[in-house]
C-alpha cells in the first residue's frame, strides 16, 4: 500500500473518495451534503418503547426512524464493553478472554426491561447508518475517534490496535497511555500510533477529553430530547484522519475551497504529511482523469469478468449475497486437464471476490459458490488463498472451509449502505422482482379474462385496452385464437392500445356496440373501419351445397363453441349466412329478396344496425340464455351484428385468390367498428376494376381505412390512445 493514492472529488452537490491500491481501485466513500451520515453521531434521545421479548428497545433521536437499541448496549458493566469490543479491528488481541459462550451467557443475564423505561433519556452513540428498511443502531458506549487514539469515556480499558504487530512497541504504547489516561477511561491505540512520540499521544488525549466534558455540558444543560451532542466530522476531514497515513504517498482534492480546510485540519495535526496534499488543476474530471468513473460503473454490474476469461455472477439480497464462480471462455492450457483448469479459475476467483466484497461494500451473509474440485489438497489451496485475500480487508469477516461442493459461507461486518444501494433504486417498472410477464403469457391471460367476462354480460362486444406491444401481437401471432373467442363468445373483441400503460396491465370493458361510435371521436385515438362496397359481396361458387335452412341461433353459437376445429360445420354455417347474404338483393337482411326485412324485425334494416343484420335468426330464436340462466344476451346469427361483416375477402391476405374456394365464415378484423353503409358510401357501378374503392384504379385493397388526422395507421382492430 506504500504506492497508495486519496482521489477526492469534491466540487459537487456530493463528495467522493477513491482509495486507490496498486493501480487499482479498492475503496470508494460517498457522502452527499444534502443527506449526511450519522453514524459517530452522539444523541440525548428517549426511549419511546421497550420490547422485553426481544432484549431491546427503541430510541427516538430525532431521525425518521427510531434507533435501535440492544440489552448488551446498555450494560453498565465494563466487562461487557470489552466483550462486545473484543471482536473490532482495533482489540488487543485478547479475544480468547471472552468466548462466545460467555458472551451470550452475560447477555442473557441482563433484562432490558429493568435498565430502561419508556419516557427515560439516555445519551447513546449511533454504532451503524440506517440501512434499508432498518433504524440506525444505537449503543450507550461512547467512543470519540482522534487521529491516534480512540477515548471511551465509560469504560476502563486500554487496547491496542493488533496490526501493531511488535511486541516491544505494543508495551511502549501501553505505558504511556497507563500513564497519562484519567482514573476510570478507556483508550485504544490506533495503528497510526506506531512510532508516534509521547507528546503526540498527550495533545490527542488532552484534545479528545476536552471535547467529551463539551459533551457532558451540553447533555446535562437541560436541553429535552431528542438532540444532537455532538456531530462527527464530514467525509471529507474522516477520511484525512482514518485514511491518510504513511503508506499514502498523495492526496488530490479538486475544489480549492475544500483543499483550505484538508490543509488546515493537516496542519494542525499531521504537519509532516502537509507536502503530500496536492490541488488538481486539469480541466478534465478528475475521476475521468484517473479512470475512477467507468470502474464504479463496472462495480454495479451483476457480471464480473476475469483476466482468464471467466466470471463472477453477484446477486445481493436483503440478507444474503450469493457470488457464482464460472470458467467462462477459460479453458486451461494445452496439457492441462479440468482439475487444473478449475483450480486456476477458483484461485484467479479468490482475489477478485475479496476486491469486489471491498469495493462494493457487501455485507452480512455471503455465499461463495467456487466450482467444484475433486481433490481436498486443491480446495485447501483454494482456502487458504480466500483467507490470504481477506486479510486486507479493514472489515471484520468469518470465513468457513470451502465444503466438498465448492461453497465457501462468510460473514462480513456491514456499518454502512453497500455501493449498489446506495446509487441504485428498485426499478420501477418490475418493481425490484428483476422480471415481468412475458407478452405471450399477458395475451393469454388476456383471452382468459375476455372469456371470463363475457360469459357473465349481456353487452355484444368486449372492448380490451392494453400496451401497443400486447396488441400487436394478438392481432398478428394470437390473432386466430382471437378470432376463435369472438365467434364462441358471439361478441366482437376490440382493442385498443393505450401507450401509458405498463406492459402487464390491461382492462377488459363490456360495451354496447353501438355505443362506441361516440367513443370514437376522442381526440388522439386512431379509429379503424372496415367498409365493404356492395360490389364485393361475397358470392358462393357453384360447387357449394345447397344453403339449407336458416339455421337457429342456438345451433350457430352451439357449432362455435363445441367444435372451433370443426371446418366442415363451420363451412356449412359459413355456406348459409353467404348464400343468403347473396339472395338478398333487397338489403332488408333475410336473404329472400322481398324487401319485408327479418321475420319480426323492422324493415330496411342496414349492415350492422341494431334493427336488423344480415343473417339474423328469426325472431323466435334471436335471444338465448346464457350459462346459469343469469339474464340474456343479444347474439346475431350466422355473420350477425356480433361477429361482424360477413366477408370472406375482408379476412384473406391482399392478392389472394379466392376465386376457387368455398367461402367460409369470417369476422371483421378484431375490433373493426361496423359501420352503417348508405348510397354514397357504395360506389358499385364504378368499380371496374374491383378493388372495391368506387374507381378503376386498381389498388390491390377491398378494405377503406379511415384514420384521424395526422395519427399513424396501426393494424385493423386497434383503436389507440
Amino acid at each position: 500500500m506504500a504506492d497508495s493514492l486519496l482521489v477526492i472529488n469534491a466540487d459537487g452537490p456530493e463528495t467522493r473518495v477513491a482509495l486507490i491500491e496498486k493501480g487499482q481501485l479498492a475503496e470508494l466513500y460517498i457522502e452527499r451534503k444534502r443527506d449526511r451520515g450519522v453514524a459517530g453521531n452522539i444523541y440525548k434521545g428517549r426511549v419511546v418503547r421497550v420490547l422485553p421479548g426481544m432484549q431491546a428497545a427503541f430510541v427516538d433521536i430525532g431521525l425518521e426512524k427510531a434507533a435501535f437499541l440492544y440489552v448488551a448496549d446498555v450494560r453498565g458493566s465494563s466487562h461487557d464493553f470489552k466483550a462486545l469490543f473484543a471482536q473490532d479491528e482495533e482489540e488487543t488481541g485478547q479475544r480468547d478472554e471472552f468466548p462466545r459462550e460467555e458472551l451470550a451467557r452475560h447477555a442473557r443475564g441482563a433484562k432490558i426491561e429493568e435498565l430502561l423505561k419508556e419516557g427515560q433519556e439516555v445519551t447513546v452513540q449511533v454504532a451503524k447508518e440506517p440501512i434499508g428498511t432498518k433504524g440506525a443502531r444505537s449503543t450507550s458506549y461512547v467512543s470519540l475517534p482522534g487521529r491516534h487514539l480512540v477515548f471511551m469515556p465509560t469504560v476502563n480499558h486500554v487496547g491496542i490496535s493488533r496490526r501493531i504487530g511488535n511486541d516491544k512497541e505494543r508495551r511502549r504504547l501501553r505505558e504511556i497511555i497507563d500513564e497519562m489516561r484519567p482514573e476510570g477511561a478507556g483508550f485504544i491505540v490506533r495503528t497510526v500510533a506506531e512510532g508516534v512520540s509521547r507528546q503526540e499521544l498527550r495533545d490527542d488525549m488532552e484534545f479528545l477529553i476536552k471535547l467529551w466534558h463539551e459533551i457532558k455540558r451540553r447533555s446535562e444543560g437541560g436541553t429535552r430530547a431528542p438532540v444532537l451532542l455532538y456531530s462527527d466530522l464530514d467525509l471529507l476531514l474522516r477520511t484525512v484522519r482514518d485514511l491518510f497515513t504513511s503508506e499514502v504517498k498523495q492526496l488530490i482534492i479538486d475544489s480549492r475551497y475544500e483543499y483550505e480546510r484538508v490543509m488546515k485540519f493537516v496542519a494542525a495535526f499531521m504537519p509532516q504529511f502537509k507536502d503530500r496534499v496536492q490541488l488538481y488543476g486539469e480541466l478534465e474530471p478528475i475521476f475521468d482523469g484517473y479512470g475512477i468513473e467507468a470502474e464504479i460503473d463496472r462495480a454495479l454490474e451483476r457480471k464480473v469478468f476475469l483476466k482468464s476469461g471467466g466470471s463472477l455472477v453477484i446477486d445481493q439480497g436483503e440478507a444474503l449475497t450469493a457470488i457464482d464462480v464460472n470458467t467462462g471462455r477459460f479453458v486451461g492450457k494445452r496439457g492441462s486437464g479440468l482439475e487444473d483448469t478449475i483450480t486456476k479459475t477458483n484461485l484467479e476467483a479468490c482475489r477478485e471476490v475479496a476486491d469486489q466484497l471491498r469495493l462494493r461494500n457487501i455485507g452480512g451473509m455471503i455465499v461463495v459458490d467456487f466450482i467444484d474440485m475433486d481433490r481436498s489438497s486443491n480446495r485447501d489451496k483454494v482456502s487458504r488463498a480466500f483467507d490470504e485475500a481477506l486479510r486486507g480487508d479493514k472489515a471484520k469477516a468469518n470465513v468457513t472451509r470451502i465444503s466438498e461442493i465448492g461453497l465457501v459461507e462468510m460473514t462480513r461486518k456491514r456499518t454502512r449502505e453497500s455501493l449498489s444501494r446506495m446509487l441504485t433504486e428498485t426499478c420501477p417498472y418490475c418493481e425490484g422482482k428483476g422480471y415481468i410477464k412475458s407478452k405471450t403469457t399477458i395475451c393469454y391471460q388476456i383471452l382468459r379474462d375476455v372469456r371470463r367476462e363475457g360469459l357473465t354480460v349481456r353487452e355484444d362486444a368486449m372492448v380490451v385496452n392494453c400496451h401497443p406491444e400486447i396488441a400487436d401481437l394478438m392481432l398478428t401471432a394470437d390473432r386466430e385464437y382471437v378470432e376463435n373467442l369472438e365467434k364462441r363468445l358471439q361478441k366482437q373483441i376490440i382493442l385498443r392500445a393505450r401507450g401509458s400503460f405498463h406492459l402487464e396491465q390491461y382492462e377488459v370493458q363490456p360495451r354496447w356496440a353501438d355505443s362506441l361510435e361516440k367513443d370514437g371521436g376522442k381526440k388522439g385515438a386512431v379509429h379503424l373501419t372496415v367498409r365493404t362496397p356492395a360490389s364485393e359481396k361475397p358470392v358462393p361458387t357453384p360447387a357449394l351445397r345447397p344453403p339449407p335452412a336458416p339455421a337457429s341461433l342456438g345451433a350457430i353459437g352451439d357449432a362455435g363453441a363445441e367444435g372451433e376445429g370443426d371446418d366442415a360445420s363451420l363451412e356449412a354455417i359459413g355456406a348459409a349466412g353467404v348464400e343468403g347474404y347473396a339472395n338478398d338483393q333487397d338489403g332488408d337482411g333475410d336473404g329472400d329478396g322481398d324487401g319485408d326485412g327479418p321475420e319480426g324485425a323492422p324493415a330496411g334494416g342496414a349492415l350492422g344496425a341494431p334493427g336488423g343484420a344480415p343473417g339474423d335468426a328469426p325472431a323466435g330464436k334471436r335471444k338465448r340464455r346464457r350459462r346459469g340462466g343469469r339474464g340474456r344476451k343479444r347474439t346475431g346469427g350466422a355473420g350477425g351484428q356480433a361477429l361482424g361483416s360477413v366477408s370472406v375477402e375482408a379476412m384473406m391476405p391482399a392478392g389472394r385468390d379466392t376465386s376457387g374456394e368455398a367461402p367460409t365464415m369470417a369476422v371483421a378484423p378484431v375490433g373493426g367498428a361496423i359501420e352503417p353503409m348508405d348510397d354514397e358510401d357504395s360506389d358499385a357501378d364504378s368499380d371496374s376494376d374491383g378493388d372495391g374503392d368506387g374507381d378503376d384504379e386498381d389498388e390491390g385493397g377491398s378494405d377503406t381505412v379511415s384514420v384521424g388526422d395526422s395519427a399513424p395507421v396501426s393494424p385493423p382492430g386497434l383503436d389507440e390512445e
